[in-house]
């Protein structure tokens, strides 16, 4: 709002600074299916350390990124991001 200090590079960093927390369920995605963060940064062609950022809430992927770790999983975009924590498992209304 303020001032627009976001630019192409400064927009990358920790996804928390302007309070734009993006969560993610990468990891879970990842551990579903059996992928290793190895095997997933060479299928979106990404080093390592960059999914691994991601997982933790280190890094906002860029739209594009976003997009390409989707249709990796084959799922919509929604489920793997979003601007509000994902619920825990196990911490679903239907309590056992």
């Amino acid at each position: 709002m303020a001032g627009s200090r976001q630019s192409g590079a400064s927009a990358r960093g920790k996804s928390e600074q302007a309070g734009e927390a993006i969560y993610n369920r990468i990891a879970m995605l990842r551990a579903e299916r059996g992928i290793s963060r190895r095997d997933l940064s060479e299928a979106l062609g990404v080093h390592y350390q960059t999914v691994g950022y991601l997982e933790r809430g280190e890094y906002s992927p860029s739209l594009h990124l976003a997009l390409r770790i989707a249709q990796y999983f084959e799922v919509p975009v929604e489920v793997v991001f979003s601007l509000t924590p994902f619920p825990r498992i196990g911490s679903t209304e239907q309590h056992g």
